[in-house]
Protein backbone atom coordinates (compact mmCIF):
# COMPACT_ATOMS: atom_id res chain seq x y z
CA UNK A 1 0.00 0.00 0.00
CA UNK A 2 1.15 3.68 -0.64
CA UNK A 3 2.65 5.46 1.92
CA UNK A 4 0.01 8.19 2.80
CA UNK A 5 -1.05 11.11 5.59
CA UNK A 6 -4.57 12.17 6.10
CA UNK A 7 -6.06 14.89 7.68
CA UNK A 8 -9.50 15.18 8.87
CA UNK A 9 -10.54 18.53 10.64
CA UNK A 10 -12.98 16.70 12.69
CA UNK A 11 -10.06 15.14 15.00
CA UNK A 12 -9.40 18.76 15.86
CA UNK A 13 -10.88 20.93 18.61
CA UNK A 14 -13.38 23.67 16.46
CA UNK A 15 -10.91 26.26 16.84
CA UNK A 16 -8.10 24.78 16.11
CA UNK A 17 -9.33 23.39 12.78
CA UNK A 18 -8.39 26.28 10.19
CA UNK A 19 -5.35 26.74 11.60
CA UNK A 20 -4.19 23.41 11.08
CA UNK A 21 -5.83 23.52 7.71
CA UNK A 22 -3.48 26.70 6.84
CA UNK A 23 -0.34 24.80 8.53
CA UNK A 24 -0.99 21.61 5.78
CA UNK A 25 -1.27 23.31 2.91
CA UNK A 26 1.61 25.60 3.73
CA UNK A 27 3.72 22.39 4.13
CA UNK A 28 2.04 20.39 1.34
CA UNK A 29 2.33 23.57 -1.17
CA UNK A 30 3.88 26.64 0.08
CA UNK A 31 3.18 29.47 2.67
CA UNK A 32 0.33 31.27 1.30
CA UNK A 33 -2.32 33.53 3.49
CA UNK A 34 -5.88 31.93 3.81
CA UNK A 35 -8.79 33.08 4.47
CA UNK A 36 -12.57 31.26 4.90
CA UNK A 37 -15.46 32.46 5.76
CA UNK A 38 -16.13 29.16 7.56
CA UNK A 39 -12.68 29.63 9.51
CA UNK A 40 -14.88 29.44 12.72
CA UNK A 41 -15.94 25.91 12.25
CA UNK A 42 -14.17 24.67 9.05
CA UNK A 43 -14.58 21.53 7.33
CA UNK A 44 -11.71 19.70 5.28
CA UNK A 45 -10.47 16.36 4.53
CA UNK A 46 -7.14 15.80 2.85
CA UNK A 47 -4.96 12.52 2.66
CA UNK A 48 -1.56 13.78 1.20
CA UNK A 49 0.13 10.65 -0.69
CA UNK A 50 4.11 11.21 -1.89
CA UNK A 51 5.29 9.56 -5.42
CA UNK A 52 8.81 9.72 -5.06
CA UNK A 53 9.71 13.65 -6.09
CA UNK A 54 6.01 14.47 -6.87
CA UNK A 55 3.23 14.93 -4.08
CA UNK A 56 -0.36 13.41 -5.10
CA UNK A 57 -3.29 15.33 -2.30
CA UNK A 58 -7.15 14.34 -3.18
CA UNK A 59 -9.13 16.48 -0.76
CA UNK A 60 -12.24 18.40 0.03
CA UNK A 61 -11.90 21.57 1.60
CA UNK A 62 -14.91 24.72 2.85
CA UNK A 63 -14.94 27.83 0.75
CA UNK A 64 -11.35 29.26 1.15
CA UNK A 65 -9.02 32.34 -0.64
CA UNK A 66 -5.38 31.55 -1.00
CA UNK A 67 -2.94 33.97 -1.69
CA UNK A 68 0.72 33.31 -2.48
CA UNK A 69 2.37 36.95 -2.08
CA UNK A 70 5.53 38.39 -3.47
CA UNK A 71 6.59 38.47 0.29
CA UNK A 72 6.17 34.52 1.14
CA UNK A 73 7.86 34.08 -1.91
CA UNK A 74 10.64 36.12 -0.80
CA UNK A 75 10.50 34.59 2.30
CA UNK A 76 10.26 30.59 1.16
CA UNK A 77 9.98 29.36 -2.28
CA UNK A 78 9.68 25.22 -3.34
CA UNK A 79 10.40 26.27 -7.10
CA UNK A 80 7.49 24.11 -8.27
CA UNK A 81 4.38 23.74 -10.24
CA UNK A 82 0.82 23.33 -8.61
CA UNK A 83 -1.84 20.88 -10.85
CA UNK A 84 -4.97 20.06 -9.82
CA UNK A 85 -8.29 18.39 -11.50
CA UNK A 86 -11.56 20.06 -10.12
CA UNK A 87 -13.98 17.44 -9.30
CA UNK A 88 -16.30 19.17 -7.57
CA UNK A 89 -17.34 23.27 -6.87
CA UNK A 90 -16.10 25.57 -8.40
CA UNK A 91 -12.91 28.33 -8.46
CA UNK A 92 -10.84 30.71 -9.79
CA UNK A 93 -7.35 32.07 -9.89
CA UNK A 94 -6.05 35.36 -10.64
CA UNK A 95 -2.56 36.46 -11.60
CA UNK A 96 -0.33 39.27 -13.19
CA UNK A 97 -3.37 40.88 -14.36
CA UNK A 98 -5.53 38.15 -15.43
CA UNK A 99 -8.08 35.88 -14.23
CA UNK A 100 -9.57 32.26 -15.20
CA UNK A 101 -12.94 30.20 -13.30
CA UNK A 102 -12.53 26.53 -13.36
CA UNK A 103 -15.97 24.06 -13.08
CA UNK A 104 -15.75 20.21 -12.62
CA UNK A 105 -12.92 18.50 -14.63
CA UNK A 106 -10.99 21.78 -15.28
CA UNK A 107 -7.39 22.05 -14.93
CA UNK A 108 -5.83 24.42 -12.93
CA UNK A 109 -2.24 25.17 -13.02
CA UNK A 110 -0.39 28.09 -10.81
CA UNK A 111 3.68 28.21 -9.49
CA UNK A 112 5.02 28.54 -6.33
CA UNK A 113 7.26 31.24 -7.68
CA UNK A 114 4.91 33.75 -9.00
CA UNK A 115 2.13 36.09 -7.12
CA UNK A 116 -0.80 34.43 -7.31
CA UNK A 117 -4.62 34.45 -5.42
CA UNK A 118 -6.70 31.36 -5.99
CA UNK A 119 -10.25 30.96 -4.57
CA UNK A 120 -13.13 28.46 -4.19
CA UNK A 121 -16.84 28.47 -4.45
CA UNK A 122 -19.62 29.24 -1.34
CA UNK A 123 -19.73 24.67 -1.58
CA UNK A 124 -17.23 22.39 -1.18
CA UNK A 125 -14.00 22.15 -3.39
CA UNK A 126 -12.97 18.49 -4.06
CA UNK A 127 -10.03 18.28 -6.22
CA UNK A 128 -7.09 15.88 -6.93
CA UNK A 129 -4.00 18.24 -6.15
CA UNK A 130 -0.46 17.60 -7.31
CA UNK A 131 3.07 19.07 -6.73
CA UNK A 132 6.07 18.74 -9.13
CA UNK A 133 9.17 20.66 -8.82
CA UNK A 134 10.29 22.84 -11.56
CA UNK A 135 13.59 21.26 -11.89
CA UNK A 136 11.52 17.69 -11.96
CA UNK A 137 9.60 18.52 -15.29
CA UNK A 138 11.12 17.72 -18.39
CA UNK A 139 10.53 21.09 -20.48
CA UNK A 140 12.23 24.39 -20.71
CA UNK A 141 11.59 26.50 -17.34
CA UNK A 142 10.03 29.28 -19.55
CA UNK A 143 7.80 27.55 -22.07
CA UNK A 144 6.59 25.15 -18.78
CA UNK A 145 5.53 28.98 -17.17
CA UNK A 146 3.41 29.90 -20.35
CA UNK A 147 0.85 26.97 -19.23
CA UNK A 148 0.22 28.72 -16.02
CA UNK A 149 -3.55 29.96 -15.97
CA UNK A 150 -4.43 28.67 -19.56
CA UNK A 151 -8.06 26.89 -19.79
CA UNK A 152 -7.19 23.36 -19.91
CA UNK A 153 -10.26 19.78 -19.34
CA UNK A 154 -9.74 17.15 -17.97
CA UNK A 155 -12.40 15.61 -20.45
CA UNK A 156 -10.33 14.84 -23.39
CA UNK A 157 -7.37 13.86 -24.80
CA UNK A 158 -3.93 14.45 -22.75
CA UNK A 159 -5.61 15.95 -20.01
CA UNK A 160 -8.73 12.71 -19.75
CA UNK A 161 -5.82 10.60 -19.06
CA UNK A 162 -3.76 12.99 -16.59
CA UNK A 163 -7.17 12.99 -14.76
CA UNK A 164 -7.73 9.53 -14.80
CA UNK A 165 -4.39 8.47 -13.96
CA UNK A 166 -4.77 11.15 -10.79
CA UNK A 167 -8.19 9.95 -9.76
CA UNK A 168 -7.32 5.85 -10.04
CA UNK A 169 -4.57 6.53 -8.05
CA UNK A 170 -6.06 8.68 -5.38
CA UNK A 171 -9.05 6.09 -5.04
CA UNK A 172 -6.92 3.18 -5.24
CA UNK A 173 -4.23 3.19 -2.99
CA UNK A 174 -3.88 -0.35 -1.59
CA UNK A 175 -3.22 -1.34 -5.27
CA UNK A 176 0.20 -0.47 -4.94
CA UNK A 177 3.42 -1.19 -3.20
CA UNK A 178 5.35 1.46 -1.66
CA UNK A 179 8.33 0.66 -4.36
CA UNK A 180 6.01 1.68 -6.94
CA UNK A 181 5.74 5.04 -5.74
CA UNK A 182 8.59 6.72 -7.42
CA UNK A 183 7.61 4.70 -10.58
CA UNK A 184 3.79 6.08 -10.49
CA UNK A 185 5.24 9.64 -10.14
CA UNK A 186 7.45 9.55 -12.96
CA UNK A 187 4.22 8.51 -15.20
CA UNK A 188 2.71 11.50 -13.64
CA UNK A 189 5.59 13.67 -14.04
CA UNK A 190 5.62 12.60 -18.21
CA UNK A 191 1.71 12.93 -18.08
CA UNK A 192 2.25 16.40 -16.51
CA UNK A 193 4.84 17.24 -19.62
CA UNK A 194 2.88 16.24 -22.04
CA UNK A 195 -0.55 17.75 -21.19
CA UNK A 196 1.76 21.28 -21.00
CA UNK A 197 3.53 20.42 -24.51
CA UNK A 198 -0.03 19.99 -25.97
CA UNK A 199 -1.39 22.47 -25.09
CA UNK A 200 1.52 25.12 -25.66
CA UNK A 201 1.89 23.79 -29.49
CA UNK A 202 -1.34 25.82 -30.46
CA UNK A 203 -2.77 29.34 -28.54
CA UNK A 204 -6.37 28.46 -27.51
CA UNK A 205 -9.58 30.52 -28.43
CA UNK A 206 -10.93 31.50 -25.11
CA UNK A 207 -14.69 30.55 -25.47
CA UNK A 208 -17.59 33.08 -24.42
CA UNK A 209 -18.93 31.15 -21.88
CA UNK A 210 -15.21 30.99 -20.16
CA UNK A 211 -15.35 34.85 -19.93
CA UNK A 212 -19.04 34.72 -18.53
CA UNK A 213 -17.98 32.30 -15.92
CA UNK A 214 -14.87 34.30 -15.09
CA UNK A 215 -17.21 37.61 -14.55
CA UNK A 216 -19.72 35.78 -12.73
CA UNK A 217 -17.32 34.61 -10.31
CA UNK A 218 -15.82 38.59 -10.07
CA UNK A 219 -19.20 39.53 -9.08
CA UNK A 220 -19.76 37.08 -6.56
CA UNK A 221 -16.73 37.58 -4.76
CA UNK A 222 -16.95 41.22 -4.83
CA UNK A 223 -20.93 40.96 -3.16
CA UNK A 224 -19.91 38.44 -0.82
CA UNK A 225 -16.75 40.85 0.88
CA UNK A 226 -19.32 43.63 0.56
CA UNK A 227 -22.73 41.73 2.15
CA UNK A 228 -22.22 44.04 5.61
CA UNK A 229 -22.61 46.89 3.67
CA UNK A 230 -26.32 48.70 4.27
CA UNK A 231 -25.98 50.11 0.22
CA UNK A 232 -25.23 46.83 -1.58
CA UNK A 233 -27.77 46.83 -4.03
CA UNK A 234 -27.78 45.26 -7.88
CA UNK A 235 -27.14 49.31 -8.85
CA UNK A 236 -24.35 49.86 -6.50
CA UNK A 237 -22.53 45.99 -8.01
CA UNK A 238 -23.12 46.95 -11.43
CA UNK A 239 -21.28 50.13 -10.96
CA UNK A 240 -18.40 48.54 -9.43
CA UNK A 241 -17.86 46.21 -11.84
CA UNK A 242 -18.61 48.61 -14.41
CA UNK A 243 -21.70 46.85 -16.05
CA UNK A 244 -24.65 48.04 -17.32
CA UNK A 245 -27.62 46.95 -14.53
CA UNK A 246 -29.67 44.47 -17.71
CA UNK A 247 -26.09 42.64 -18.52
CA UNK A 248 -25.94 42.01 -15.01
CA UNK A 249 -29.06 41.00 -14.13
CA UNK A 250 -28.84 38.51 -17.47
CA UNK A 251 -25.70 37.86 -16.29
CA UNK A 252 -27.24 36.09 -12.82
CA UNK A 253 -31.23 35.02 -15.11
CA UNK A 254 -28.54 32.00 -16.49
CA UNK A 255 -27.77 30.74 -13.05
CA UNK A 256 -31.28 30.72 -11.96
CA UNK A 257 -31.80 33.58 -9.58
CA UNK A 258 -32.02 37.33 -9.41
CA UNK A 259 -28.98 39.74 -8.17
CA UNK A 260 -31.15 41.03 -5.32
CA UNK A 261 -32.36 37.55 -4.81
CA UNK A 262 -28.03 36.42 -4.46
CA UNK A 263 -27.53 38.96 -2.30
CA UNK A 264 -30.33 38.16 -0.14
CA UNK A 265 -29.45 34.47 0.24
CA UNK A 266 -25.79 34.99 1.57
CA UNK A 267 -27.66 37.41 4.05
CA UNK A 268 -29.81 35.29 5.29
CA UNK A 269 -27.32 32.16 5.51
CA UNK A 270 -24.68 34.70 7.18
CA UNK A 271 -27.16 35.48 9.99
CA UNK A 272 -28.39 32.05 10.26
CA UNK A 273 -24.82 31.32 11.07
CA UNK A 274 -24.53 33.95 13.91
CA UNK A 275 -27.55 32.59 15.65
CA UNK A 276 -26.74 29.02 15.69
CA UNK A 277 -23.06 30.45 16.93
CA UNK A 278 -22.95 29.68 20.83
CA UNK A 279 -20.22 32.29 21.24
CA UNK A 280 -23.06 35.25 19.82
CA UNK A 281 -25.53 33.88 22.24
CA UNK A 282 -25.86 37.19 23.97
CA UNK A 283 -25.60 39.32 21.07
CA UNK A 284 -29.54 41.10 20.25
CA UNK A 285 -30.76 39.45 16.96
CA UNK A 286 -31.69 42.66 15.86
CA UNK A 287 -27.80 43.48 16.09
CA UNK A 288 -27.08 40.34 14.12
CA UNK A 289 -30.08 41.46 11.48
CA UNK A 290 -28.33 45.12 11.07
CA UNK A 291 -25.30 42.96 11.19
CA UNK A 292 -26.06 41.34 7.63
CA UNK A 293 -27.75 44.26 6.00
CA UNK A 294 -31.41 44.20 7.71
CA UNK A 295 -31.83 47.20 10.05
CA UNK A 296 -34.91 47.05 10.32
CA UNK A 297 -36.25 43.94 12.32
CA UNK A 298 -39.60 43.15 11.28
CA UNK A 299 -37.83 43.23 7.82
CA UNK A 300 -35.28 40.58 8.93
CA UNK A 301 -37.99 38.56 10.56
CA UNK A 302 -39.87 38.24 7.83
CA UNK A 303 -37.69 37.08 5.31
CA UNK A 304 -36.32 34.72 7.82
CA UNK A 305 -39.15 32.71 8.19
CA UNK A 306 -40.06 33.17 4.43
CA UNK A 307 -36.84 30.77 4.19
CA UNK A 308 -36.10 28.74 7.06
CA UNK A 309 -40.14 28.24 8.05
CA UNK A 310 -39.15 29.84 11.47
CA UNK A 311 -38.73 32.82 13.20
CA UNK A 312 -35.51 33.91 14.34
CA UNK A 313 -36.08 33.79 17.62
CA UNK A 314 -36.81 30.35 17.38
CA UNK A 315 -34.52 28.97 15.30
CA UNK A 316 -32.16 30.41 17.89
CA UNK A 317 -33.94 28.87 20.62
CA UNK A 318 -34.28 25.33 18.90
CA UNK A 319 -30.33 25.54 18.22
CA UNK A 320 -29.31 26.27 21.87
CA UNK A 321 -31.66 22.87 22.90
CA UNK A 322 -29.44 21.21 20.32
CA UNK A 323 -26.12 21.98 22.03
CA UNK A 324 -24.46 19.25 23.89
CA UNK A 325 -24.67 19.30 27.63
Amino acid sequence: MLTQTVFRSEDLPVADRFDAWCEIMGRVYAPMKMTSEFAADFRAHLRCIPLGEVTVYPTTFQQTTFRRTPRLIRQSDPEAYHLSVLLDGEGGTAWDGHEAAYRPLDLHIVSTSLPHETWSGRLPATIVGVEIPRAALPLPCGRADRAIGRQMSGREGVGALLTQFLTHVAADVGSYRPDDAPRLGTVLTDLVAALFAHNLAAEPLLPPEAHRRTLLLRIQRFIHHSLTEGDLTPSRVAAAMHLSRSYLHRLFQQEGITVAGYIRRLRLEAARRDLADPAQHCIPIHAIAARWGYPRAADFTRAFRATYGMPPIEYRRDGVRRQPC
